[in-house]
């Protein structure tokens, strides 16, 4: 139902979106620079990803998954609790 109500909202909101693409993977990937959103027919899984003023991108998936990223550096929280982490120095899951 999750994945349902995410791909009906990326098909409304098109217009947010510059270009579609279709990737190696199968996945149709629309993005602006700011917004992008994509989804794999070949899963079921789709995401949507935004920018904010200071840089730092938060994707979410339609699994319930999110990632706040910046240079190569950032957490993740899994659907099922789990929290990982990536800095300069050392990374890791608790």
């Amino acid at each position: 139902m999750k994945t349902l109500i995410i791909v009906v909202w990326m098909m409304l909101s098109a217009n947010a979106f510059a270009e579609c693409a279709k990737n190696a993977r199968g996945e149709t990937v629309c993005g602006n620079g700011q917004t992008a959103g994509g989804y794999n027919r070949n899963t079921g899984r789709a995401w949507t990803s935004q920018t904010n003023q200071n840089g730092a991108r938060t994707t979410q998936t339609s699994r319930g998954g999110e990632a706040t990223t910046k240079n190569g550096k950032g957490v993740v929280h899994g659907p099922g609790g789990t929290n990982c982490y990536r800095t300069a120095n050392s990374h890791g899951c608790r």
